[in-house]
């Protein structure tokens, strides 16, 4: 489990992206770089990182599902996600 410091920290991130992305287009759009370094570094998209939903972890992160491989591991195998069976041959 990441420390929920961490958690927090991508959510407030998350938040100054979606704050800032119309200003950050129009700026990008008049090629103004001086007014661009002017805005907050964490309002640009490039630091927000994927992290699990449910225990926060970045590595192994499956985008279609939006959690961590073991956290998908543990759903698949109780049957909490729809359409995903275990492998057998």
């Amino acid at each position: 489990m990441a420390k929920k410091a961490w958690i927090e920290r991508d959510k407030k991130r998350r938040a100054l992206v979606k704050k800032y992305a119309p200003l950050r287009a129009e700026l990008k759009a008049k090629h103004d770089y001086a007014g661009l370094a002017q805005i907050p570094r964490n309002a640009s998209p490039v630091r927000v990182t994927n992290r699990c939903q449910l225990s926060g972890r970045r590595h192994a992160y499956l985008r279609k599902f939006g959690v961590s491989r073991l956290e998908f591991r543990h759903l698949a195998m109780n049957g909490m996600i729809p359409g995903v069976t275990k492998a057998s041959w």
